[in-house]
C-alpha cells in the first residue's frame, strides 16, 4: 500500500506556480525574526542572527529550531515483517522498543512491535520511501508504508538547559541515565501526545501533531525564554553523527 500522493515532494510546478511546503510554526518563527530559505520544496527557518552566535547562545542556555520539514514515514507490518523491512531499508538496523536507531542517515523508531516511524533528511525522503515500499512488497504478510511528513511538526531543542526546558512542560524523565543518546520516549508533551528522541547529548527532537505546531512553539518559547533561551535556525544545528562516525571519533 502506498500513500505517496500525500508526499510534499510529489508537488510539481504548474503554470508558473511552484508549490512550497510550510511548517505550522512558520508564522511564529517569522515573528521571532527568522530568515528563510527554500530547501527541498520547504520554506525553512535557517537563521535568526548568525550560526556562530546561535550556537554560542544555545551552549550557554538552550535553543529551539523548527525542523518540521524532516521526512517522516510510518511502517506497519507484523513484527517479523517489520524487522525485515527495516533491515533492508536501513542497511541492517534492528529495532528495540524504547530505543531509536541511527542508520542510513535516518532515525528508526519502533513505536510498537508492529509499527515504526522513520525520520530522515527532507531530500532523502523520496528515495527512502521507495526503498521501504520495495521492501514492504517483498515480505510475505501485509505491510504498509505511509507518508506522514506533514502529519507531524517537529522541534529540536538543544543546549545546556535543554532538559530544564522540557521539565517546565513535560514529565518525561530525560536525565542521561534514564534517557541516553538514542532513547525514544513517546508520552505526554505539554499535555498532548508526542514523541521525544535524544539525538545527542543535550539535544532532543520532539514531535507532536501538526495542528499543535503553534501551541508547541508557544510552550517551548515560554519555557526556554525564562531560562534565557532563544529560537535558532537549522544552520546552527550540527549534523547527527552515524554510529560508525561516533566510534571513529572516540577511537
Amino acid at each position: 500500500m502506498s500513500y505517496e500522493f500525500l508526499a510534499p515532494d510529489g508537488a510539481v510546478p504548474s503554470d508558473g506556480f511552484a508549490p512550497l511546503a510550510r511548517s505550522p510554526m512558520e508564522r511564529d518563527a517569522r515573528a521571532a525574526g527568522a530568515a528563510f530559505e527554500v530547501r527541498d520544496g520547504w520554506n525553512v527557518a535557517v537563521r535568526y542572527t548568525t550560526a556562530e552566535q546561535e550556537r554560542e547562545a544555545a551552549a550557554r542556555t538552550a535553543g529551539w529550531a523548527d525542523v518540521s520539514h524532516l521526512g517522516k514515514l510510518e511502517i506497519q507490518a507484523s513484527a517479523d515483517d517489520l524487522a525485515a523491512i527495516v533491515a533492508q531499508g536501513s542497511g541492517g538496523a534492528t529495532l528495540t522498543l524504547g530505543r531509536s536507531t541511527r542508520a542510513a542517515g535516518a532515525w528508526w523508531c519502533p513505536l510498537t512491535r508492529q509499527r515504526a516511524l522513520v525520520i530522515c533528511a527532507t531530500g532523502d525522503t523520496a528515495a527512502l520511501r521507495g526503498r521501504l515500499e520495495e521492501a514492504a512488497a517483498a515480505v510475505p504478510g501485509t505491510a504498509a508504508v505511509t507518508e506522514l511528513t506533514t502529519k507531524y511538526c517537529a522541534l529540536t531543542i538543544v543546549g545546556a538547559q535543554a532538559r530544564e526546558v522540557f521539565a517546565r512542560f513535560c514529565a518525561l524523565d530525560l536525565r542521561p541515565r534514564e534517557c541516553p543518546v538514542g532513547a525514544l520516549r513517546p508520552g505526554s508533551v505539554a499535555r498532548t501526545p508526542g514523541t521525544v528522541i535524544c539525538e545527542a547529548e543535550d539535544r532532543y527532537l520532539v514531535l507532536v501533531g501538526a495542528a499543535l505546531g503553534a501551541y508547541l512553539w508557544t510552550v517551548v518559547s515560554d519555557a526556554a525564554g525564562h531560562l534565557g533561551g532563544r529560537p535558532i535556525g537549522v544552520d546552527s544545528l550540527d549534523p547527527i553523527a552515524e554510529p560508525a562516525e561516533e566510534a571513529t571519533a572516540h577511537a
